[in-house]
């Protein structure tokens, strides 16, 4: 899913639930055929569809899921940055809320989604942060390595109250058949299409290595970039650099 008062108090407490929900509640939802996990990650940058969301500094972030066959639920969280309105700011945290399914047909994995992405503490005069998006999404795994797919999501609002909005990707991922070591390899690329009724239309991208390694833990290296000019950037985010090319490395432990 794909994002914002002490930072420090709040995201770390988010993390922790996600550490502990993970590690001691699987042994008792599998009797019932629920699955739960979480994840805790911390990157040296935010980027959501190309775009830092902590003004190119690291985050924290965790997340916490619940599966039920082909259902799913879940909440995501991470540190941001948006800067200082008033001299108070305006968006610390981020938490997003999701469900959605994931059945299959025919060799092709769907993903159909409802995702709200909330600011608890945002300071927004006149303008409302929070928005809602709806995912359709699918994939489909070529023999034991490649796998392509292809994601839509559309906000009848979306944030700040901006208008309708679209985003749409296509991904490709390759999986190494052999272990670089002890980590186990995969390289995958994104290219999106992002539409805002009020802002600047604009393309993004990505391209990156993931390591995993010890079952339940990953590193990731990563480009990002847009075809945003700086003033188009700064139309959007308010900030000129927080478009700009750039590499993230982010590792994360999965439960």
């Amino acid at each position: 899913m794909a994002r914002r008062t002490e930072v420090g108090t709040i995201g770390l407490g988010i993390l922790s639930a996600a550490l502990i929900a993970g590690t001691a509640l699987p042994a008792y939802a599998g009797d019932n055929k629920l699955a739960l996990s979480g994840s805790a990650t911390l990157t040296t940058d935010y980027v959501f569809r190309g775009i830092s969301q902590t003004q190119e500094n690291p985050a924290i972030q965790g997340e916490f899921d619940a599966t039920y066959g082909i259902f799913y639920a879940g909440i995501w969280s991470s540190s941001l940055d948006f800067g200082a309105n008033n001299g108070q700011q305006v968006a610390p945290l981020e938490i997003d809320w999701y469900a959605g399914i994931t059945p299959s047909w025919q060799g092709i994995d769907f993903d159909i989604a409802a995702l709200y992405y909330t600011y608890p503490g945002a300071y927004d005069p006149g303008a409302n942060l929070d928005y809602f998006e709806l995912k359709t999404a699918a994939s489909h795994k070529f023999g034991n390595s490649v796998t392509l797919g292809i994601g839509n999501y559309w906000s009848p609002n979306f944030s700040g109250d901006t208008g309708d909005a679209d985003a749409l990707e296509l991904t490709g991922s390759y999986d190494f058949a052999n272990k670089w070591w002890i980590f186990t390899p995969s390289v995958s690329a994104l290219i999106g299409w992002q539409w805002v009724q009020d802002l600047p239309d604009y393309t993004y991208w990505n391209a990156g290595l993931t390591l995993g390694f010890m079952d339940n833990w990953s590193v990731d290296l990563r480009y990002w970039d847009t075809d945003m000019s700086n003033t188009r950037c700064a139309n959007f985010t308010t900030f000129r650099d927080n478009c700009d090319a750039r590499v993230v490395g982010t590792l994360s432990a999965s439960f």
